[in-house]
């Protein structure tokens, strides 16, 4: 059986963590679609079409990565690319506990999606986006947590 894998996330920036699982699910799967969510509760640095430019600049050299934006809810999003496995990646247990929530009402909602979970490589262990731009924000330096390409986007944004 052939997997349609995605990543989902809001990607505000993306980081070096987010990369690692990329680049390690590329390693596994044919295919990955980093899905890019609009996530319109959320106060985002960067609009929807900012983030997903990010990130297509970020993976462009790995030829199995895919990118696109969406809105709405992501088994919605599943349903209509017809994806069947979903890859997260937990740092703490924290995100342990929030994405088994998650994963609970996935399988409720769309019993034939699938997770997957992935630990950061112990580098990236502490990196998360909410950190990035708060440090970004208060003028502190990014430069080492995130892609060069979205490195140059916050110096612009802030």
């Amino acid at each position: 059986m052939k997997n349609h894998v995605l990543y989902p996330g809001t990607f505000d920036p993306l980081t070096n963590g987010h990369m690692d699982i990329i680049k390690r699910a590329a390693n596994l799967f044919e295919k990955i679609t980093v899905c890019v969510a609009a996530s319109p509760s959320k106060n985002t640095m960067f609009s929807l079409d900012e983030r997903v430019a990010m990130l297509q600049e970020s993976v462009a050299h790995l030829n199995n990565v895919y990118v696109e934006g969406f809105s709405g809810l992501l088994i919605e999003f599943a349903k209509e690319k017809k994806a069947n496995l979903l890859v997260r990646g937990l740092r703490t247990t924290m995100d342990f506990e929030y994405e088994f929530g998650l994963t609970s009402m996935y399988r409720k909602l769309l019993p034939e999606l699938e997770s997957i979970f992935l630990t950061p490589s112990e580098e990236f262990a502490f990196l998360s986006s909410t950190i990035v731009r708060e440090v970004a924000i208060h003028g502190g330096d990014v430069e080492g947590f995130v892609p060069t390409s979205v490195f140059k986007c916050i110096k612009e944004k802030v």
